[in-house]
């Protein structure tokens, strides 16, 4: 993602322009999450693994900040994430 929000802003109603920067925010975050946990995995240095999954953990905090957002603004990601969980469920 490389801090760019890849779509137009203008071209967003303006009543969904929050809720579409919170996608991206938490986008912007599980990407982060990614690339600490890869350097993590592939540096040798102790003190590195530590501050990189340190700052992994962190970012991990962000995304449940912004989805907590999201979800106090959207209803229907709401309704859809209930769906979601109870179709694993009946899966497992």
């Amino acid at each position: 993602m490389l801090a760019q929000i890849p779509f137009d802003l203008s071209k967003i109603d303006q009543d969904k322009i929050d809720v579409e920067l919170l996608r991206q925010g938490i986008i912007a975050e599980l990407d982060a999450i990614n690339l600490y946990e890869q350097m993590t995995a592939m540096t040798e240095d102790e003190h590195l693994k530590k501050v990189f999954s340190a700052v992994a953990k962190e970012e991990k905090e962000h995304v449940g900040e912004f989805q907590a957002l999201l979800l106090e603004r959207d209803k229907e990601q709401v309704e859809e994430l209930e769906e979601g969980k109870k179709e694993v469920e009946e899966l497992g």
